[in-house]
């Protein structure tokens, strides 16, 4: 079975948090998923005033923290999920996107899901 990693990006220091009843329906939502398998892990993410970043250049590493002024908008939140079949990961995506649509309409969100690469094939079409 193909795993995926899910990604929720979204615009930092929002100045509100998000509204208790995405929480709620995350916890129901989440919930249903472990009870069936899909979700093996996530959470959400600090932001990025506490975080370090290691970039490597022309063979030279560097230790850059933040916070980052240029960061317009960050990983906010991760899971990793196992499905049979692309078609359901990418259906049940749509239906985490939806939840955050119906209840916090006023941010952005980019949910992304991407397949684990399990080693050298190519991902599962």
């Amino acid at each position: 079975m193909p795993r995926f990693m899910g990604f929720v990006r979204m615009q930092e220091n929002l100045g509100t948090p998000p509204p208790q009843s995405l929480f709620d329906a995350m916890d129901v939502y989440i919930g249903e998923r472990q009870a069936s398998g899909v979700f093996i892990d996530g959470g959400g993410l600090y932001g990025t005033e506490d975080a370090v970043n290691f970039v490597v250049r022309q063979g030279e590493v560097t230790r850059v923290d933040g916070p980052y002024a240029e960061a317009k908008e960050i990983v906010g939140g991760w899971s990793l999920l196992d499905y049979a079949t692309v078609e359901e990961a990418v259906a049940d995506q749509q239906e985490f996107a939806e939840l955050h649509a119906k209840h916090w309409p006023e941010v952005t969100v980019v949910a992304t899901l991407r397949q684990v690469s399990e080693g050298p094939e190519a991902p599962d079409a």
